[in-house]
């Protein structure tokens, strides 16, 4: 049969986490390969990249939407677990899940953001039954996908940070502002401070050699629901007073509140706020926690190469 595409594989995927085990990835892969009854050479077909078997890929992202959407959740790395949201959809007793399915989750449409909900080339089904593509260009698909892809990136980098030690976190902060350029080409401007630091400062970055003007960092590792507040970010700038400091980077892999980010606009020092979705983003951007799988070459005509009719 032919391998079933990512849709299909969600409900399938989330019935077998309905025994409330822990599960492991590559397992749920070969349970499903069985369940499909794929032979060894629809196993083993793999993405144009030649790096990944197309099944592989489709379960994971099966799981990435079932995730997105709180009905399953990672427990740890390669493993994952049914949710209470999850078990509600079962309790439903649907006969399919796909992303049309998933819109009725606001973390869902959160999560694919411009695309109302859908990824972008699938079909959706229309009012008279019949399915039709998404009107997009070619263009449009192409960007809106990689966009998807992104998000999901995104918040796999946010779990991962938070699975993390806060030792780790104020590390890799540290390491993303030397490569956003701060403390210049050299890796010795900056460093994490943690614990032995002064006033909750996890971090410094020396601008020039002498360290006559620094950047101080704080880091809080919180839960996507758990906010940082006015008084957090008050507390920091009076860090940055005790230190004789005026610049300073607070970061989140969470949100601000509304108060603290008006706290931090109007105050005399240049403290920027960066919260869980700029981080993620700023990672990506410059390859931290990151890596490069595969190179694709987007080409158009070259009108000058043509003489004119």
């Amino acid at each position: 049969m032919p391998i079933p595409d990512y849709q299909s594989l969600m409900l399938p995927v989330l019935k077998l986490a309905s025994d409330d085990n822990e599960h492991r990835v590559s397992e749920v892969v070969s349970a499903l390969a069985a369940q499909f009854r794929l032979t060894n050479s629809e196993r083993d077909e793999l993405l144009p990249s030649g790096k990944q078997p197309v099944f592989n890929n489709r379960v994971h992202w099966a799981k990435t939407y079932l995730s997105q959407a709180k009905l399953l959740a990672r427990t740890r790395r390669g493993f994952f677990k049914i949710t209470d949201r999850g078990r509600g959809v079962l309790a439903e007793n649907v006969e399919r899940i796909d992303a049309k399915f998933l819109r009725r989750f606001d973390e869902f449409n959160a999560f694919v953001g411009g695309n109302n909900g859908a990824p972008s080339a699938s079909p959706v089904a229309s009012p008279s039954g019949e399915e039709v593509l998404i009107k997009s260009t070619p263009d449009e698909l192409l960007r809106s996908t990689i966009k998807e892809v992104e998000s999901a990136l995104a918040s796999e980098l946010i779990e991962r940070i938070c699975a993390a030690s806060p030792a780790f976190f104020e590390r890799l902060v540290v390491e993303l502002l030397l490569k956003m350029g701060y403390g210049g080409s050299r890796v010795e401007a900056g460093r994490a401070i943690g614990k032995t630091g002064d006033g909750g400062i996890d971090g410094v970055i020396d601008q020039d050699q002498l360290g006559l003007d620094r950047i101080y960092i704080q880091a809080k590792k919180y839960d996507a629901n758990t906010a940082v507040s006015e008084p957090e970010v008050r507390n920091f700038c009076g860090s940055l007073g005790a230190n004789k400091a005026s610049k300073g980077v607070f970061v989140t892999t969470s949100y601000f509140t509304r108060p603290a980010e008006d706290f931090a606009k109007r105050h005399e020092y240049k403290v920027v706020l960066i919260n869980g979705d700029m981080l993620a983003r700023l990672m990506i951007h410059h390859s931290v926690g990151v890596r490069i799988v595969e190179t694709l070459h987007y080409k158009k005509i070259d009108d000058e190469f043509f003489p004119e009719e």
